[in-house]
């Protein structure tokens, strides 16, 4: 069974792992140039947001 975990990074993106590799990263900024995936243009947005992790189980 994968391990599956959301990883959202302070002041930046989701990311997404599966057996703790990073498969993809979800904006959560609303100012990427590649939505639903992250551009980086959180850093240029100034995006603020706390951390956290929350695991998915199967």
């Amino acid at each position: 069974m994968a391990k599956v975990e959301l990883d959202f990074v302070k002041d930046g993106p989701i990311l997404v792992k599966k057996n703790e590799q990073v498969e993809f990263a979800l904006c959560r900024c609303g100012h990427s140039t590649k939505k639903p995936f992250c551009s980086g243009a959180h850093m240029a947005a100034k995006f603020t947001a706390e951390a956290s992790k929350l695991e998915i189980k199967e």
